[in-house]
């Protein structure tokens, strides 16, 4: 517990003591009365003034108004104990309510362990020198030995060991790396020396990504967090006049006294306090989340969350989301000038894309390109690069770029990705390069059916032939292939339109070119290993292994979380209605009404706290 909980706990502490003191037979009334209401002021002081304070406001229909108006309305009538139970037991289960709040949020806030201390920066001369990982240039040499954090992204110079990952991707396995991997900030380095060159700066790591969207991840509502905030506005107005009508009407038409009907209303009033629909509610979001990112599956915010299990048609991209985007090229075809010289004005042209073809194309040429030689480059989204290589105008792309630059090129059939290359306004040939499919994504799509998704979708802007391939092999419902960006927005947005009431549209993908469709997408899905900074940013849900199995297993928990809300919400509602109801015919007391209150609350949060814990999904 933090300090102000325990400052609490010795206030209840204290009112107890007094309390039961008050009891003691040869306790003169007067003492006694002084003795509860010393117990009512130290339980209460601040229940009290955040009511005045609410007054003085306006915005006082709250539950320390309830409290309050129902405390010292006990203790007009003499009903000090009451009174002061009234407030001790609120305050039991506020601090009750705390301390699970402060418990999920601590585990939450576990994956902040994965913020790094420190980096070792190797000097010039050898020498090493720790600093804050804010202070790391790009393209510095640093130093991880076995134990220490990785402090930011990069790739490894030299060296081999196991990188524990399992912060970063919820997977327990460790993983290998050497030379020439790349290496993500967040694990933890099990055996080996590393020394890495840093790709980025702390504020662009992966590991300061990840932290700010888990310190952000309340931002988003749900929509029934809004249904309840909106719900406790019309509810306690109501109450109190129900509570109101119910001390004076009564008497002015039955044989009952005053007396009776204000205490059954002070009871009323106790009993109306909406605790347990009002913390529990956000609180099982919260604990969804947590579990979540415990599993490698981060969400910016609850109302993504509650989407999530509304999914009844998930898309897909398919490179590096269903394949594993490991391109090689295959194939060299041309029938003009030598096919390595083909290659290497493909490869030229692509020097300054990241794209995974552009990758392959250079690993195939092997030898170092002079960027200096290639000028004037154009990225035409979902066609190609156009570059001037060696004073050569050179187009590399699919059929469509070929019309664009001029030249007349055949379809050629192929499972694989084809490069066609013009140089100097004439067609040279093709160049065939292929991707893998992900061994986890038929599994995916399978686990999608068994979750009760209607419609699994590829939309990629590859050829018809790869992606119907691909389709087939997955068995998915429908492949949309040759798609630009904005094709992809537009088919997306034609998708959301024919779901059935109440279901939402789910897209994942992980390169630049989706960001504009993810944000599109009710909840888009972002791989967070390989995918762009882009992709990252406009998603809603970020997987941090790049598993495709993540998106059922983050629609399974979205469904559990949503399903102990709905407990949460007829368990709370229901139980009050049934108490209000006894309260107002008098069949509780006081007593009665303070540990229905509790009681429910505690329930509810007990509930909620289960959201931490998903259940493995089906087989």
């Amino acid at each position: 517990m933090n300090k102000e909980q325990h400052v609490i706990l010795i206030r209840i502490v204290i009112t107890a003591i007094l309390t039961a003191v008050s009891y003691i037979p040869t306790i003169s009334p007067g003492l006694r009365l002084c003795m509860l209401t010393v117990a009512y002021l130290t339980i209460g002081y601040d229940i009290l003034g955040k009511a005045g304070r609410n007054i003085l406001k306006g915005d006082f229909l709250d539950e320390n108004f309830l409290m309050s108006i129902a405390s010292i309305g006990a203790f007009c009538i003499g009903e000090y104990p009451e009174a002061v139970a009234v407030i001790m037991f609120y305050q039991i289960g506020e601090l009750f309510q705390d301390v699970a709040v402060e418990r999920s949020r601590n585990s939450i806030s576990s994956l902040m362990g994965i913020r790094p201390d420190y980096a070792c920066i190797e000097e010039a001369d050898g020498r090493e020198r720790k600093v804050s990982p804010e202070n790391v240039p790009v393209g510095s040499v640093i130093v991880i030995r076995p134990g220490e954090r990785v402090p930011l992204d990069g790739e490894v110079v030299s060296g081999t060991s196991a990188v524990d990952t399992s912060a970063l991707t919820g997977e327990s396995k460790p993983r290998n790396v050497a030379a020439g991997d790349v290496l993500l900030s967040g694990g933890v380095n099990m055996s080996g020396v590393l020394r890495m060159r840093t790709s980025g700066v702390y504020g662009e790591s992966t590991v300061a990504k990840i932290l700010d969207l888990v310190e952000n991840a309340e931002t988003g509502k749900a929509r029934t967090e809004r249904f309840i905030t909106r719900f406790a506005h019309v509810y306690t107005p109501v109450v109190v006049v129900a509570a109101l009508l119910l001390a004076v009407i009564p008497p002015l038409v039955t044989s009952g006294g005053w007396l009776t009907w204000l205490n059954r209303a002070l009871i009323f009033l106790v009993i109306s306090c909406p605790c347990a629909l009002v913390v529990s509610i956000p609180l099982t979001f919260f604990a969804g989340i947590g579990g979540a990112s415990r599993r490698g599956i981060l969400v910016k915010g609850s109302g993504y969350l509650e989407m999530l299990a509304r999914a009844g048609t998930v898309v897909f991209d398919k490179t590096g989301t269903l394949t594993k985007g490991n391109f090689k090229v295959t194939d060299i075809s041309s029938d003009v000038i030598a096919p390595k010289d083909m290659l290497a004005l493909a490869a030229k042209a692509e020097a300054y894309s990241d794209h995974p073809v552009a990758v392959s194309l250079r690993e195939a040429y092997g030898s170092v390109i002079d960027r200096s030689k290639v000028k004037n480059v154009e990225n035409l989204a979902g066609e190609g690069i156009r570059a001037d290589v060696d004073g050569t105008t050179v187009y590399a792309g699919n059929l469509r770029l070929m019309a664009r630059a001029g030249v007349q090129a055949a379809d050629i059939a192929s499972a694989g990705t084809i490069v066609y290359v013009s140089a100097g306004g004439r067609y040279l040939g093709h160049i065939v390069i292929s991707d893998t499919v992900k061994p986890q994504s038929a599994e995916a799509v399978r686990l999608l059916r068994k979750e009760g998704v209607d419609r699994v979708i590829i939309l990629t802007g590859d050829r018809k032939d790869v992606a119907e391939s691909v389709g087939t092999l997955l068995g998915v419902d429908k492949v949309y292939s040759g798609l630009l960006p904005a094709n992809k927005v537009e088919r997306l947005s034609e998708l959301k339109k024919s779901e059935r009431d109440g279901t939402r549209t789910v897209f994942v993908g992980d390169g630049i070119n989706d960001a504009p469709v993810l944000k599109t997408a009710d909840v888009g899905i972002a791989m967070g290993g390989t995918g762009s900074d882009a992709a990252i940013e406009a998603a809603d849900v970020v997987l941090m292994d790049d598993n495709p199995v993540k998106v059922p297993e983050a629609i399974s928990i979205s469904r559990h979380t949503l399903a102990i809300v709905k407990q949460n919400v007829v368990l709370a509602i229901g139980i009050k209605l049934l108490m209000l109801l006894l309260g107002a015919i008098g069949v509780i007391d006081m007593w009665g009404a303070v540990f229905a209150d509790v009681g429910i609350t505690v329930i509810a949060v007990l509930n909620a706290l289960r959201a931490m814990h998903p259940m493995e999904l089906p087989k």
